[in-house]
C-alpha cells in the first residue's frame, strides 16, 4: 500500500484569505486539493488558474478539473500556475488520453477521476499511464455531501489491480469514512468541510490521521 496522504480541499475554505487558511493546515498536509468547476460538467463554478497562481504554499497543489473537455491551453494555465498534479474526469472528456498525455508531457502528474455511478471498467485502459485515480465518493460539485458506501467496491477492485497506485477519495471524508476507504484500499484522502468547517484545523487533521493507524 502506498503512503497515506492528506489533502485538505480549499473548496470549504475562505477564498478571501486563502493563503492564511492554507497556512493553518500546511504542516499536516501532503497535498492541497483545488477544485475547479466550470458550470457545465457540474452546476457550480469556482476559481480559475489566476486564483491558483495566487496560492502561496510549498505543499504540492492537487488540481481537480471538474470541467467539460478541458483544452490544452486551459490545462496549460494550471500547469503555469504551479499545479503538481492535475485530475481530469473520464465522463467529461471524449478521449481522456489526449488530456493525460498533454499533462504528462509537461512534467506534471496526471490523474483520472470517475463519479460514483461510473464503472471502473471505463478507466482500466488508462491505469498503466496515470499517476493516480480519484474515486469520487459523492456526486461531484457540492461540498458537505454524504459519503456513498457502494463506491468502496471500485476501490477494492482497483487496489487488487494496482497495488502501488495512489488511490484518492473525495467526498464526505471524516475519520469514520476515511477508515472505511482506507480498509478498501484508498491512500489519499481529500477532506473539505470536515477540516475547514472547524476552528482547530490541526486537531481535526490529527484525528483523521489517527483513524488510519
Amino acid at each position: 500500500m502506498p503512503k497515506i496522504k492528506i489533502a485538505p480541499s480549499i473548496l470549504s475554505a475562505d477564498f478571501s484569505k486563502i493563503n492564511e487558511e492554507i497556512k493553518e493546515v500546511e504542516k499536516l498536509s501532503d497535498l492541497i486539493h483545488v477544485d475547479i468547476m466550470d458550470g457545465i460538467f457540474v452546476p457550480p463554478t469556482t476559481v480559475d488558474a489566476n486564483f491558483v497562481k495566487s496560492i502561496k504554499t510549498k505543499v504540492p497543489l492537487d488540481v481537480h478539473l471538474m470541467v467539460h473537455e478541458p483544452s490544452d491551453s486551459y490545462i496549460r494555465g494550471f500547469i503555469d500556475a504551479g499545479a503538481y498534479s492535475i485530475t481530469i474526469h473520464e465522463e467529461a472528456c471524449k478521449n481522456p488520453l489526449n488530456q493525460i498525455n498533454f499533462i504528462k508531457k509537461n512534467k506534471v502528474k496526471a490523474a483520472i477521476s470517475i463519479k460514483p455511478k461510473t464503472p471502473l471498467e471505463n478507466i482500466k485502459k488508462y491505469l498503466d499511464i496515470v499517476d493516480m485515480v480519484l474515486i469520487m465518493t459523492v456526486e461531484p460539485g457540492w461540498s458537505g455531501q454524504k459519503f456513498i458506501d457502494s463506491t468502496m467496491q471500485k476501490i477494492q477492485e482497483l487496489r487488487k489491480l494496482k497495488p502501488k497506485l495512489d488511490i484518492e477519495v473525495d467526498g464526505g471524508i471524516n475519520p469514520y469514512t476515511a477508515r472505511v476507504a482506507y480498509d478498501a484500499g484508498a491512500n489519499v484522502f481529500v477532506a473539505g468541510s470536515y477540516i475547514f468547517g472547524k476552528k482547530d484545523r490541526s486537531k481535526v487533521i490529527k484525528e483523521l490521521l489517527s483513524s488510519l493507524k
